[in-house]
């Protein structure tokens, strides 16, 4: 039986590449020079200079690891809670309330790195550090709101107890938080107490947590920061 495989002739060999060449030689330049863009796919044109290359910037304040992030989603929690949606109104504040707690970490880190290096930049992360960590305060005590609402209170206890422990009882949001508790029925002893009434010495202030930086060194307004949504009913029934 014959093998199928046949071996061309040297001779002939060599007539075959010698036309071939001659072929390839009379090709369309635009063949002969196609691009890998015009192989994957991209389209023929696409040009490989680095020059024309456009470098993308993104600025951080349009990502979602950002303060205006944070506000946003807190924006979205108010009106998921106006909505009667309370667990789309709770993922959101949860988002909000880790991202603000990550950035206080990290702007805290930053201010003790440049602690006597740069005075400027030191004291421009202290104040995004005392934001950050006012907003994550915010959007914790709105989060126990809307477990209040859930009738979920071994869920907001811990939260109110959170605030208390990062705002100190004397602020605006630490009174409002002990008042949560107290209409919880988690405390009986209302705060701040009625003119006349006998007041107990002041209590030694529990060390803050590493995850949650102090609060800002001046009690917060009344009124919310700039940009930032109004707390949610105290009342939620």
């Amino acid at each position: 039986m014959q093998s199928s495989r046949r071996f061309i002739p040297s001779s002939r060999y060599a007539t075959l590449l010698v036309t071939s060449l001659s072929l390839f030689t009379f090709l369309p330049g635009s063949v002969l020079a196609q691009r890998a863009g015009d192989l994957d796919g991209t389209g023929k044109g696409q040009s490989s200079d680095l020059n024309n290359v456009e470098v993308l910037s993104p600025t951080i304040t349009g990502g979602l690891f950002s303060i205006p992030a944070g506000k946003r989603l807190m924006s979205e929690a108010e009106s998921a809670y106006n909505a009667q949606n309370f667990d789309l109104a709770a993922s959101k504040l949860q988002d909000a309330r880790q991202i603000m707690n990550q950035l206080s970490n990290f702007y805290s880190t930053l201010t003790s790195s440049f602690l006597g290096v740069d005075r400027r930049v030191s004291e421009s992360h202290r104040r995004k550090a005392l934001e950050t960590a006012q907003l994550r305060d915010q959007s914790t005590y709105q989060l126990a709101l809307v477990y209040r609402a859930q009738n979920k209170p071994e869920k907001a206890i811990p939260l109110l107890i959170e605030i208390i422990r990062s705002q100190n009882p004397s602020r605006d949001l630490g009174k409002k938080s002990y008042q949560q508790l107290v209409e919880l029925g988690f405390s009986d002893v209302p705060y701040p107490r009625t003119p006349g009434t006998e007041s107990s010495p002041p209590s030694e202030t529990p060390p803050t947590s590493p995850e949650n930086p102090p609060a800002p060194e001046t009690p917060p307004a009344s009124t919310p920061t700039p940009g930032t949504p109004s707390v949610l009913p105290e009342n939620p029934n």
